[in-house]
């Protein structure tokens, strides 16, 4: 593969993290700099990681990954999407009783899951890798520094959307959450 491809590669397996990144900008709106910068870092780390494991593991584990890797991620993000919206619905219909979307915190734990959901088809991609001639290492420094790139666009676009957006953001941000899990488990 020509180092052309490998980054076109890298950008079509940074899109889920890129709209979860917009999402989480958006909808953490009362989080830190130095946390929003994590993002874009933690699904570069697991976008550049999971190609390495489904290289060597992929002959091993690779068909038990690749047939529940939707189903994982539809659940994953499902969850926290749904509650997003849940949470954004209640915050809209009772303001006053409810806990602000900027009092909301964006954890380790949860950065970690997404980054998880996000990047389970890299792992078929390292699989995949496998059949063709490639340096696997730099294939997966250049998915993971692509990753890293698109995310780093998608915190200013979501910090950009989130403050026209408003309240509606974590509703928004849910739904895009939900969407990409449906995506996952059904194309």
């Amino acid at each position: 593969m020509s180092m052309v491809e490998i980054i076109v590669l890298g950008v079509a397996l940074a899109m889920d993290a890129f709209a979860v990144t917009i999402s989480n900008a958006f909808c953490y709106r009362g989080a830190s700099r130095a946390r929003l910068f994590v993002l874009p870092i933690a699904f570069g780390v697991f976008q550049g990681l999971m190609p390495l494991l489904g290289f060597f593991l992929g002959g091993i584990i690779g068909n038990i990954i690749e047939a529940y890797a939707g189903i994982v991620t539809l659940v994953i993000l499902g969850i926290i999407g749904g509650t997003m919206i849940k949470e954004g619905v209640s915050a809209l219909r009772n303001p006053e009783e409810s806990c602000s979307i900027e009092a909301q915190r964006l954890t380790a734990g949860l950065i970690l899951m997404q980054s998880v959901a996000t990047s389970i088809d890299a792992f078929a991609v390292g699989v995949s890798l496998r059949a063709v001639n490639v340096d696997i290492a730099l294939s997966a420094a250049i998915i993971a520094l692509t990753t890293c790139a698109c995310c780093f666009v998608a915190l200013a676009l979501g910090k950009r959307f989130g403050n026209v957006l408003g309240d509606r953001a974590q509703i928004v941000g849910g739904v895009v959450l939900v969407l990409i899990g449906l995506k996952a488990m059904f194309f």
